[in-house]
C-alpha cells in the first residue's frame, strides 16, 4: 500500500501566463483557484482534480518557458499526462483539441491506457489519457487505434 494518494501539483514555467490559463481553461474546463503577481514573477494555479493541480510560472526572460519538441530530450521533466475522467470525456477533449489546432486526434492504444498527444501554447507535449483497463494489464507500446480517425 502506498502512502501516497497522488501527484498534487506541476509546475509548468510559461512564456505567457494569460494564454497558458485560457488554452487549459477553454479545453480542459479548469477553474482558476489561484493567481498572483509579484515583483518577481506572475503564476496562477488551475485545478486538474480533487486533489491535483496544475501550477504555471511566467517568469520575465526565463528561457525555459518554451518547451523542447523531441521527447527524452526535453530536460529532467519530459511530458505531463492527464486523465481523462470518463471515455465520453476523453472523446470530448480530444475532439476540442483538434478544433484549436493544438491535436491531429490520433489515438495510441496502450493496452490498459488510450493517448491521445497535443501541443500546447508553449510547445509543451502533453498526453490525455483514458483508462480503459484499471487493473492496469496489457501495457505495451504506443499502436495506433483502429477506429480514432479524427
Amino acid at each position: 500500500m502506498s502512502l501516497l494518494v497522488g501527484v498534487n501539483h506541476v509546475a509548468v514555467l510559461t512564456g505567457n501566463l494569460d494564454r497558458f490559463i485560457d488554452f487549459y481553461h477553454g479545453v480542459f474546463d479548469l477553474d482558476v483557484v489561484f493567481s498572483e503577481t509579484t515583483p518577481a514573477f506572475r503564476h496562477a494555479i488551475l485545478r486538474t482534480g480533487p486533489h491535483s493541480w496544475l501550477h504555471p510560472a511566467e517568469v520575465v526572460g526565463n528561457p525555459h518557458s518554451a518547451a523542447l519538441p523531441a521527447m527524452f530530450d526535453r530536460g529532467h521533466l519530459d511530458h505531463l499526462a492527464l486523465t481523462a475522467e470518463s471515455p465520453e470525456a476523453f472523446e470530448t477533449l480530444r475532439a476540442r483539441l483538434v478544433a484549436c489546432g493544438a491535436s491531429d486526434g490520433t489515438v495510441e492504444d496502450l493496452g490498459a491506457f488510450h493517448a491521445v498527444w497535443f501541443t500546447d501554447p508553449d510547445g509543451m507535449r502533453v498526453e490525455l489519457i483514458v483508462i480503459v483497463d484499471a487493473e492496469l494489464r496489457d501495457v505495451h507500446e504506443p499502436r495506433p487505434l483502429a477506429d480514432s480517425a479524427a
